[in-house]
This record gives C-alpha cells, sequence and structure tokens, in this order.
C-alpha cells in the first residue's frame, strides 16, 4: 500500500513556490540593484544593458517556467487519469520524444510545415507516439507496466532517429541538442505570450472533463452503465494532453520527469478528488519547474543560460521517480507476451550449428561486400578496414547477449537486460566519470571504469528490487529512471561545449569507426572468454531460478553465486558498453530470440543468444556502413532499429492459451 504524506499538496507547493521566489529575488540582487527593479520591469532604461536583461531574458525566462511546468502538470496528470496509471507522464509515454522527433525532422528535411505553426507538427509527432503506445498495449488491457515499457521503446526508437538526423546535420548538432534537451533561456516575452492563452483555454477544457474522468476512476463497466462514452473520454484527455506537450516541445523542447513528478507527489500527498488533483498538478508542476531554473541560474552561473533546464530536471527527476516508486500503489503485471513458454527444440544443437553458419556468412558478407563510389561490389581489397568493425560488433554482440540471459535467468525477469536495467547506463556514467576526472584515460582505465560503474547499478538494482519486496516491475521502472538519468547527463554535457562530449556523442550512439585492431582482438578475447565461461555457469543458471531454498538443497551456496553472476555480467556489459555503446536492444532481444527457437536449457540458450546476437549486431555494423552510403549510422543505431520493432512485435503479442 502507497505511503501518505505528512504534508498535502498545498503545503507542497507553497514550500517549493517560496524557496523559487527566495532563488529568484537573490539571483535577480546580483544582476540588478534593488532600487532598479520596478523600472527595468516596467520602463527599462534601453541604454542599461543590466535593465533590459532583466526585462527581456531573466522576466520571460520565469514567466516561460513557470507556464511550461504548469503546462506538463495538468498533461501529466490528465494522462494519469485517463489511462488510470500513476507513471503516465508525456515522457514515460514517448508523447514528448515523438513530438521532438517531428519538429527535428520538419527542421531538418520540411521546413515548410513549419510555417503553420510548430506547435502543429508537434502535436502530430506526439499523438502519433501516443497511438502507437496505446496500440502496443492495448491487447494488454492497458497494463500501466505494458503502457510504460512501449512508451519507453517508442521513446528510444525516436531517440534514435533523432540521434541520426543530427549524426547527419553536424552543424546544427549543439543547437539542436540544447534545445532537444529543453533550454529555457529567453530574448523576448513571445514564448510567454504564446503559451499564456493556450494554457489558459487548456484549464478551461479540463474543467469540462472533470466530471468524465472522475466516472472514468470506476471501472469501464461501471463507467458505461452511467452513460460515459470510455473511448471518448480517453481519446479527448489524451488529445488535450498531447496539446499540451505540443505546446511546450514546440517553444522549449523536452522538459524531462515534471509531468509525471507532480501529479505523482499531489496523489501521494493525499488529493484524491480529480478537480483537486488537477489544480495541484498544475501549481506543483509551475513551483517545480521554476525551482528548477533558478536553482541552475544560481549554481551554474556564466553558463546557466546554456545550460538545458530540460535536462536538468530529469537528473533530479529520476531520483524522485525511485523515491515515489515504493510509496505508490501500482498493480503491475509482466507483459503475457514475453514470457509465454514455446515448445522445446527437439535437436538443440543442429539448431546452434545452423546459427553458426548464418553467423559465419553474415561475417563473411560484412566483410567482402560494400558500397563504393562506382556501387556495389564484391571485394576484398577494404578487409583492413573492415574486419576490424566486425568482430568488435561481432564480440559485442555475443556478450550484450550473454549478460542479458544471465539477467534474465538471475532475476527470474524476462524484461531483464542491461540495457533495461540501467546496467548500460552505469557503464557508461563510469566511463563519463572517468573522462571527466582523470587526465589521461587510456583502455585499461576505461574498461575498469566501465566495470565498476556497470556492478554499482546492478547491486544498486537488486538493492531497489528487494527494498521493493522482489517485484520486478519495480526494479525495470527503476532501471529506465537511471537510463533517463544518463541521458540527461549526456545532453548537459553536450550543451556545455567540452569537446570530450562530442566524442561522448559518437560513442554512445555505438560508432564502431575508431575500433582498431588492437580494440577488436581485445573485444574478440573477451567475448570467447564470454563463451569459455558459459558451461561453468549453466547449473548455477539452471538451479538459481528454483530459488535459494531449492538452490541450497542442490549444494549451490546462492550469495556466492549470485556474486560472481554480478562480476561477469558487469564485466561482459562494461566491454561491450565500451566497444558499441548503451543504446542497443541486444541483451534484451537476443536471450528471447533464443528462447522462442525452442533453447530453454540454459547453456543451448546461453550460445543461441549469443550466436543471434553477433548475427543482429554485425548485421547492424554493415547496415549502417552500406544502406546509406556515403553516410554511415552507427552500429548501436542501426542495432536499435532492428530491435526496437522487434521489441514492439512481442510487447503486442497476445497471450497464449
Amino acid at each position: 500500500m502507497g505511503e501518505r504524506m505528512r504534508f498535502g499538496p498545498a503545503s507542497i507547493v507553497a514550500v517549493l513556490a517560496l524557496a523559487a521566489a527566495a532563488l529568484s529575488l537573490s539571483t535577480l540582487a546580483l544582476r540588478l540593484p534593488l532600487g532598479l527593479w520596478l523600472q527595468a520591469l516596467t520602463a527599462p532604461d534601453m541604454l542599461d544593458v543590466r535593465q533590459m536583461l532583466v526585462r527581456y531574458s531573466f522576466a520571460p525566462r520565469l514567466a516561460t517556467s513557470v507556464l511550461c511546468g504548469a503546462a506538463l502538470g495538468l498533461a501529466g496528470a490528465l494522462l494519469q487519469l485517463a489511462l488510470r496509471n500513476p507513471l503516465a507522464s508525456p515522457t514515460t509515454l514517448g508523447i514528448s520524444a515523438g513530438a521532438n522527433l517531428a519538429l527535428a525532422m520538419a527542421m531538418l528535411r520540411a521546413p515548410a510545415l513549419l510555417a503553420f505553426g510548430r506547435e502543429w507538427t508537434a502535436m502530430v509527432g506526439g499523438m502519433a507516439a501516443a497511438l502507437i503506445v496505446l496500440a502496443l498495449s492495448w491487447q494488454k488491457r492497458l497494463s500501466p507496466l505494458t503502457v510504460v515499457l512501449a512508451g519507453m521503446v517508442v521513446s528510444l526508437y525516436c531517440g534514435a532517429l533523432a540521434a541520426m538526423l543530427v549524426l547527419f546535420n553536424t552543424h546544427y548538432l549543439a543547437g539542436l541538442f540544447i534545445w532537444g534537451g529543453g533550454s529555457l533561456s529567453q530574448q523576448d516575452w513571445g514564448i510567454a505570450g504564446f503559451l499564456a492563452p493556450r494554457l489558459a483555454l487548456a484549464m478551461l477544457a479540463a474543467a469540462l472533463l472533470v466530471r468524465p474522468l472522475t466516472l472514468l476512476t470506476l471501472d469501464d463497466d461501471h463507467a458505461r452503465s452511467l452513460g460515459l462514452s470510455v473511448p471518448l473520454t480517453r481519446l479527448a484527455a489524451l488529445a488535450l494532453a498531447v496539446a499540451l506537450t505540443g505546446f511546450v516541445v514546440s517553444t522549449v523542447g523536452i522538459i524531462g520527469f515534471v509531468g509525471l513528478a507532480a501529479p505523482a507527489l499531489v496523489n501521494v500527498a493525499g488529493a484524491r478528488r480529480v478537480a483537486a488533483r488537477l489544480i495541484w498538478s498544475t501549481l506543483l508542476g509551475a513551483a517545480l519547474l521554476w525551482v528548477t531554473d533558478q536553482g541552475v541560474q544560481r549554481l551554474a552561473g556564466a553558463y546557466g543560460e546554456m545550460l538545458p533546464t530540460g535536462a536538468i530536471t530529469a537528473l533530479f527527476g529520476s531520483p524522485l521517480l525511485l523515491w515515489l516508486l515504493p510509496r505508490l500503489r501500482l498493480s503491475l503485471h509482466l507483459p503475457s507476451g514475453l514470457g509465454e513458454v514455446v515448445s522445446r527444440a527437439r535437436h538443440p544443437l543442429l539448431l546452434i550449428c545452423a546459427l553458426g553458419i548464418v553467423l559465419a556468412g553474415m561475417v563473411a558478407l560484412s566483410l567482402t561486400i560494400g558500397q563504393g563510389l562506382e556501387g556495389w561490389d564484391l571485394s576484398a581489397d577494404l578487409l583492413d578496414w573492415r574486419w576490424p568493425r566486425a568482430l568488435a560488433a561481432l564480440s559485442a554482440g555475443i556478450m550484450l547477449a550473454c549478460a542479458g540471459g544471465i539477467l534474465q535467468r538471475m532475476t527470474g525477469n524476462p524484461m531483464a537486460s542491461p540495457e533495461v536495467l540501467g546496467v548500460s547506463a552505469g557503464a557508461a556514467f563510469g566511463l563519463i566519470a572517468a573522462m571527466f576526472t582523470l587526465s589521461e584515460v587510456g583502455r585499461s582505465e576505461q574498461i575498469g571504469a566501465a566495470t565498476l560503474g556497470a556492478l554499482l547499478a546492478l547491486l544498486a538494482m537488486l538493492a531497489f528490487g528487494r527494498a521493493s519486496a522482489a517485484v520486478p516491475e519495480r526494479v525495470l521502472l527503476a532501471g529506465i529512471a537511471l537510463g533517463a538519468m544518463f541521458d540527461a547527463l549526456v545532453t548537459a554535457l553536450m550543451a556545455s561545449g567540452d569537446p570530450r562530449a562530442a566524442q561522448l556523442l559518437n560513442w554512445m550512439t555505438g560508432s564502431t569507426y575508431g575500433v582498431d585492431a588492437t580494440d577488436a582482438t581485445a573485444a574478440l578475447v573477451a567475448a570467447l572468454a564470454t563463451l569459455c565461461a558459459l558451461p561453468l555457469l549453466a547449473r548455477w543458471l539452471d538451479i538459481v531460478p528454483l530459488g535459494g531454498a531449492t538452490a541450497t538443497a542442490l549444494g549451490l551456496h546462492p550469495r556466492r553465486s549470485h556474486g560472481l553472476l554480478l562480476i561477469a555480467t558487469a564485466a561482459m556489459t562494461a566491454v561491450s558498453t565500451l566497444v558499441i555503446g548503451p543504446l542497443t536492444f541486444v541483451g534484451l532481444m537476443a536471450p528471447h530470440l533464443a528462447r522462442f527457437l525452442g533453447l530453454q536449457r540454459a547453456l543451448p540458450q546461453l550460445v543461441g543468444a549469443a550466436l543471434i546476437g553477433g548475427i543482429i549486431m554485425v548485421a547492424a555494423d554493415w547496415l549502417g556502413r552500406t544502406i546509406a552510403f556515403p553516410w554511415q549510422i552507427p552500429a548501436g543505431l542501426a542495432a536499435t532499429f532492428i530491435g526496437c520493432p522487434a521489441l514492439m512485435y512481442l510487447l503486442a503479442r497476445r497471450q497464449s492459451t
């Protein structure tokens, strides 16, 4: 049962608003003497730069933060009420990412569409993403976890497409990242003037939805018996939430977690009536973004204007989500399509041999066939350039697949993988810490830092799962929060202008451009070591899912086996993440594909998953360098394009009977 806060929503809003006001006044005092405040806000002296900055930068930024926070708080409350999902928000449902992708595509490929208003383009993108999420989760009766996982997949897919657009348009790189990260920097009152009347109309529309949403708090049958059209009510609330999100994204970019945190805090604080939840979510969203933005300006100093506040809200919002999860009432269930049992393969060895032949053929294709200035050709002339990339992709695929298979068996969670549980994000955190704190970062330092980060992330996830009564759904959502925190950190670093951040972007997208023979050989050795270790781990992985008591009765020491499995998984994830980045879905997809082929026992499944992971990554690397020649798509992004549709298919599968 969820816990209730000691303070009500009014107290929380008051505290945040007072803190934001204090920060605002102190920031204003640093910019302008007290005696000039009124003049600067009403009739500034055109020759006084300080007054002009207060009137046309500081004040409109403050107003914009309040309006954007209010819009996102209201949008999140509408989504949570309409879907009966306490984790629904513009961010978790992929609406913000869809709107951002639509705007980026229009800006780069069809700028004429923006003549009709950027908000319309954003709304179309957001609505498309929302409809995809609902379609993927409709067969599961809009199960909260399925909706959130579908939103995560759609967000990652949209993010991968946006990253590809950025890589192909490097002259827009910094601007797109800062804008997409939610920059509230202002130069006039135009955006505030744009948002204010639209927010007022949206609040009026939300007031008209109070009674239908109140009836929707009942189950669907009771709501229909009282004359409510459930689909129409949900569609109206969804459309209004998408419109509010579109207004925000089209003007300032993606603001993370305000739409989730504000209504969730209001719910935990004790607001139960629909009207109260809508009102207090709007006010709390405004206060949250206001205090966050003012804190960013004070802490960042001269860099406050460039640092995207949207990214900082995600850095604060992720820990807030971790704190909220145990306190929210969640009736979550894992998507049944991912956990259904399939028949066991009659001849697993023959199946594994067939996968090995396919992998060998894919490697040969990658090494010999490609595009050049004269089109497609069959040539081994570029073998010295191709083989390091192919081997690096192959090795990363093998290790990620094995790590995902071990995690799924160890946790009994079919959605566990290095990417979803935040282990890849932990490895990335370790690498970032090494890059920005050590004067020289060699390969050994990178591997050590990434392994330590992955291991800490694993331990944190397992500790959180134990504190949450080992409910796997909460662990998944905690992993999502950790991944969002990493994305926010990368966005903030990109906005800082540090040249190391540009290198980080190339690595994050899974680029194999810079892999040389030494790196490829080291990765291959690690992959072969992984394969050699599988027979030693197989018995443990067959016994561990049976439970601690059974494992002990069979002579297995649970704590020791878990510790060694954790270390092995962290090392595999760290090395593969260094090679291919943290964005792929190979660690999630390959074990499922192996199981769907009938490989049920631990050793056959892990070997099959390793071969499938190698096939996916080698194919992704080959497609990435040939399909858009002379442009090249990083292997990590290409694997995401392959993995996301496959995961969408699994999420949309009907439960087998």
